[in-house]
Parts: structure tokens; C-alpha cells; sequence
């Protein structure tokens, strides 16, 4: 059983009105003089006496009590009363609600989308906010924002609850929790509150230091949706174009691939509960084209999110990849030059041309850092952040370890590599203090690392720390297969022959006009102004809804650029009943959370309704009186 308590039980000295309130009572009524023609009126004058004794006045006054009833009422009501809910009373109670794209879903058994819901939710508990008791509103999508401060202003905190809506992006915990962990550090916060669907990270590299109350909504209707848009290039013209359905339900329908606007093709799909299918189609187009995709659900099926049933992909013109390699790198050279669609420079007999942009850059020369590109490969170079943590190695010596998922290293076999002149972590050092430097160790050897990889927003870099032709590589298998990765990934960098669907959160950097401003309009006509950087990149555009995003400024005609949900965790709606923290595991909420319920309302209608029976019950005695005066008048 949950007791009643209050919030502000200080006012209960108001009580203390009951003194005066009773000694008026206590004072003997002051009668007038009459002259009266009978005895008979002495027994009345008995009877008065009796009444004037304090404590008969005190039993038989109705209107005392009524009065009495009416000052404990008000006074209760000062002091807040409540009943008390199933949330802690905690004094500041950080609230983060999951506004992901798969918030948007469609609650099956409401018609409500589930965030309407949890706003619902969290209105309840603002409503029933007590005295001394303060909220903070956080929304967590791909990252967290922090939408007010810790207040108890109602209005405030409706206002900003409002506000809030769904981002077509998935839902990552870590900044949101580090967010609270912050706010935790100016107040004492003990406990903080979870509301989502479910459709979160299972884990969450966090160690927890306070309690949380994970509250669960209920899951969504069927849903199906593009997860994946890609083509790649077969000839100077021609694309192949892949699809990926996923679905929660069983389903079908109909996916349509629209070519600038015009019907492509269409393929039906017929889907299972956790199923997925790959739709293939054929684009031809030498210049740039923009390809569309819609899912259209069949007549007895229902599809409860909208974000994931439309993609877009901006297909380049056709054109060979750049590649630059170092005239000294005969193996490279080789190599290239028998893989299709590779235009490598410099050419025979022709000097290189260093201020033109390349997809691939393939050097032996530090300087060669300069060139402009997506991707480089250098080999035997040392990174000048990395120089103090190296020295030259004795002896022969070969790998040792390798991330075979890294694109880079994909289908290689190292073990049987033989390499003259390998470097060695200097004494102390640990591949910490590589990741420190900005590097991370994609393979090593007996002494130290031998590739390293270094990513920026701008390029992607890797190192050998051995020269290539001081070693067996080119002798082996693993060296066409190192070179073919290596023009994999620059097409997919660079955007050509790969190309795939860009996804929400932020933007892809475009290439403009170094420091020139420019204005991004959203699908959904917000609006933002975004200086080009100091090489020309237009970076950091944010991109949190679904749709083609326009690119205007006044050197440059407007262009547009899409941006998809394409994530099979937010399409299948899958839901974690527990989060894995640092340490601890948090389950979500048995039951709904119920914050205490204010009573202070409901006493003072209580009081305000024995005030209006206290003037009714004065008020109707007195007018039978003068009904009575007026009929001995008129006799």
C-alpha cells in the first residue's frame, strides 16, 4: 500500500488558526433587552443559558465545524499533499527518450506511434511533478541533446517535450548516458529514466554510477524496408543495381526503381518474419543519374514505419579510377596496369602532374603525402607521429598477426612473407600509444607493427613500415590480392565503379569552394549555413531525416544529395529487454512507471465545496426568519 505523504509539510503551523478560530466561539453572545408578555418565554430563556455554556455551544455549532473543516482543508492543502507512485522521489531525475527512427512505428494495439507514447508518458510524470522535485529532458538518437536544464517549470518542460521529434537515424546509448553522467557531476542525481522501444544497442560500453529505470514500450506493427542500395559499374555505361528487403512480419508487395523519375523496373518481394531478399536490376547511363526506390506494401498488408519504404542513389558519371603510382614501384605498376578501369599516372615519357586530383595514391616518398587523393598507400614511410615510437629492426623477420576483416588486409595469407629491413617498438611502448598517435595497427610482426592506418574526413592513409621491395610480398599470392583491395577501396571512397546508398546522420563531404559559405536546405525545409573548409570540403552537414538534401551558394548551381535510413535493425523493429553496461546488467521496468499523484487539487475543491454548504446552511435559516416576520406584518 502506497501512504500519502507531503511535499511542503512545513505549512502545517497554519493549523494554528484553529486558536482564534475557536476562542471567537468561546465568547458568550451578547443579548439584547425585550420586554415579553408571557412566562412561558422564561423556559426558552433556560434553554438559552444552556447554550451559552462554552462547551454545549461548542457540540450543537455546525457551522464551527464546517468552519474548522474548511481551515484543516486549506491548511492540508498548503502542504501538498500526494499519493506516492511507483518512482523514486529523487530530487533531480534526468529523463532520456529514444526519438530513433524506429520511434515512428506505428504502436499495433494505440494507432500511435510509439514516441507519441512515450511523450504521453513523460507528460504524466511532468504534470505530477512535486515541490523541490526537477527534471531534465535528453533526446537520444545517433547522438544525444540535451533539451533543458534540471527545472520543475511545467511549462518548460512541456514546451521542449513538444518539441521533440523522430530523427530517421539508429539509436546509440554512449552519449546519452555520458551526457547524464556530466549532469550528474553539478547535482546529485541517483537514478535516471529510460524511455524506448527497445530497438537500442544490447551493449553499452558504459560503467553505470547510477541506478537506471528502463522503461520498454510495446512493440510496433509489421514492418518492411530497404536495409541496403548499391550498384557497381560492369562496362563504361552499364550498373548493376542491389536491393535489400527486410522484414519483421510476414509480408509481400512490390519494390518500383525509378531511373531520373522514370520507371526503371519493378520486382515483387514475398517475405517471412526475420527474412530478407536481394532485388537486382540493370542502369544504363554515361552521365550522372539519381535512382529511386519504393516499397509498396501489398492490399492486406500494413507497414507501420515509413522512413525505410523510399531510397535514393546518385549514380556518377562513368569514368575510370586515377591511380598514382611512384615510377619506382614497378610491382604496383605492374599490377594496375592489367586490372580494368584503372587510368595510372604518371604516364610513360611524361612528367607527373602533382596538383591534379587522384582517386589512389601508391608512393614510396613522403613528400607524395601532398598529392591530392581518397586513399594512399606508403611504403617504407614512417609517420612523423610515430617516429619516436619505432627503431630499426635486426634481422629478417615476417607477420605475426593480421585483422583479416580490415578491406585492406581481406584474402590475404601473410604468414609466409619474409621482410629485411621491419622496424621495432621503441622499449615501452604498446600498440596504446599508436592509437594515441592516431594510428591503428592493421598487422604486426615479431618486433613491432608493419601496417599501420590512419583515417580522416578527408582521406584514408596507410603504411608499411618496410619497403616492399626489401621483402617477398611482390613474390606472393597476397600482393595482387593487396592491390586489388587497395582499388576496391578507392572506389568506394572515391565513388566510382562502387557506389552505395549514403546514409542519415551526417552527410558525406562534398568538394566546393574553399571558405565560401553555403546554405542546406533538409526535407523537411530546415535550413542550415555551413562554411567550406580551408581545402574546399563541405563537411559536418547534419542529416538526421530521410530525404534529398539541396546544396546552394552563390559560386556554385544547386545540387542535391540523399540520404537513406538503410538499417536492418530499425526496419526489423528488434527490441533488447536488458542493456549490458560496464559491470551490470539493467532489465527493463515490470510495470509502468507512476510518478506520485498531487493531491492539493482535490483538497481544496473539498474545502472550496464546505464553503459553499457553509454559506447554504447560514444563508437558508435566515430567509425562513424573514418569511415568517413578513407574514405576522401582513397580519
Amino acid at each position: 500500500m502506497n501512504w500519502p505523504g507531503f511535499s511542503a509539510i512545513a505549512n502545517a503551523w497554519w493549523l494554528l488558526l484553529l486558536i482564534p478560530l475557536l476562542v471567537f466561539y468561546f465568547l458568550k453572545l451578547k443579548r439584547p433587552h425585550v420586554e415579553i408578555s408571557s412566562l412561558v418565554l422564561w423556559q426558552s430563556v433556560v434553554n438559552d443559558q444552556r447554550v451559552n455554556s462554552p462547551f454545549q455551544k461548542f457540540r450543537r455549532n455546525i457551522l464551527l465545524w464546517l468552519q474548522v473543516a474548511i481551515l484543516i482543508l486549506l491548511v492540508a492543502a498548503a502542504m501538498q499533499p500526494f499519493v506516492r507512485g511507483s518512482a523514486e522521489q529523487a530530487a533531480y531525475q534526468p529523463v532520456l527518450i529514444d526519438c530513433s527512427a524506429s520511434m515512428a512505428a506505428m504502436d499495433s494495439a494505440t494507432g500511435k506511434t510509439r514516441l507519441e507514447i512515450a511523450k504521453e508518458r513523460v507528460t504524466e510524470l511532468i504534470d505530477n511533478l512535486n515541490s523541490g522535485q526537477q527534471i531534465s529532458l535528453i533526446a537520444v538518437h545517433s547522438s544525444a541533446d540535451r533539451l533543458t536544464e534540471f527545472t520543475g517549470n511545467r511549462r518548460i518542460l512541456q514546451e521542449a517535450l513538444t518539441a521533440i521529434r523522430v530523427r530517421d537515424v539508429p539509436s546509440h546509448l554512449d552519449d546519452a548516458f555520458r551526457l547524464t553522467q556530466a549532469l550528474a557531476r553539478t547535482v546529485p542525481v541517483e537514478s535516471a529514466v529510460l524511455f524506448s522501444d527497445g530497438n537500442i544497442p544490447e551493449k553499452v560500453r558504459f560503467a553505470l554510477p547510477f541506478r537506471v529505470n528502463y522503461q520498454q514500450l510495446s512493440t510496433g506493427g509489421p514492418n518492411a524496408g530497404i536495409t541496403a542500395f548499391n550498384a557497381r559499374l560492369t562496362s563504361s555505361q552499364d550498373w548493376d543495381v542491389f536491393l535489400r528487403i527486410e522484414s519483421s512480419a510476414d509480408v509481400s508487395g512490390q519494390l518500383v526503381l525509378l531511373q531520373d523519375g522514370q520507371p526503371l523496373g519493378e520486382q515483387p518481394y514475398v517475405l517471412e518474419a526475420g527474412e530478407s531478399q536481394r532485388l537486382t536490376f540493370r542502369a544504363t547511363s554515361e552521365v550522372s543519374t539519381e535512382l529511386e526506390a519504393r516499397l509498396t506494401p501489398g492490399k492486406t498488408d500494413t507497414d507501420s514505419l515509413d522512413a525505410d519504404n523510399v531510397a535514393w542513389l546518385d549514380l556518377p558519371p562513368a569514368r575510370p579510377l586515377r591511380v598514382y603510382a611512384s615510377p619506382e614501384l614497378s610491382g604496383f605498376r605492374r599490377a594496375l596496369i592489367s586490372i580494368p578501369g584503372v587510368d595510372l599516372f604518371p604516364k610513360p615519357d611524361q612528367p607527373a602532374q602533382r596538383s591534379v586530383p587522384y582517386d589512389l595514391v601508391i608512393s614510396d616518398q613522403r613528400e607524395d603525402e601532398k598529392l591530392i587523393a581518397a586513399v594512399y598507400l606508403l611504403a617504407g614511410v614512417t609517420p612523423e607521429e610515430v617516429e619516436s615510437l619505432v627503431e630499426p629492426a635486426a634481422g629478417l623477420t615476417g607477420f605475426l598477426d593480421w585483422e583479416r576483416t580490415a578491406p585492406l588486409l581481406r584474402h590475404m595469407q601473410l604468414r609466409d612473407v619474409e621482410i629485411a629491413d621491419a622496424v621495432q617498438t621503441a622499449a615501452g611502448v604498446d600498440d596504446g600509444d599508436f592509437e594515441a598517435a592516431g594510428y591503428s595497427v592493421l598487422a604486426s610482426g615479431t618486433g613491432g607493427p608493419l601496417i599501420l592506418r590512419q583515417q580522416s574526413a578527408s582521406r584514408l592513409m596507410f603504411y608499411t613500415m618496410f619497403q616492399i621491395g626489401r621483402s617477398t610480398l611482390e613474390y606472393r599470392v597476397a600482393f595482387p590480392v593487396l592491390v586489388a583491395n587497395l582499388v576496391q577501396l578507392a572506389r568506394q571512397e572515391a565513388s566510382v565503379g562502387d557506389v552505395t546508398g549514403v546514409q542519415t546522420g551526417v552527410l558525406p563531404a562534398v568538394a566546393l569552394k574553399a571558405g565560401a559559405p553555403y546554405e542546406i536546405i533538409g526535407p523537411d525545409g530546415t535550413q542550415q549555413k555551413v562554411l567550406a573548409d580551408e581545402t574546399g570540403q563541405l563537411r559536418g552537414v547534419s542529416g538526421g531525416q530521410v530525404g534529398r538534401y539541396l546544396i546552394s551558394g552563390e559560386d556554385a548551381e544547386t545540387f542535391s544529395v540523399a540520404a537513406n535510413l538503410l538499417s536492418a535493425a530499425e526496419t526489423t523493429l528488434a527490441a533488447v529487454d536488458a542493456i549490458e553496461f560496464d559491470e551490470q546488467s539493467v532489465s527493463s521496468a515490470d510495470e509502468v512507471l507512476e510518478n506520485d499523484h498531487p493531491l492539493w487539487t482535490t483538497v481544496t475543491g473539498l474545502a472550496f465545496g464546505l464553503l459553499l454548504l457553509e454559506w447554504w446552511f447560514f444563508q437558508r435559516p435566515r430567509t425562513r426568519n424573514r418569511s415568517r416576520n413578513s407574514l405576522a406584518g401582513s397580519r
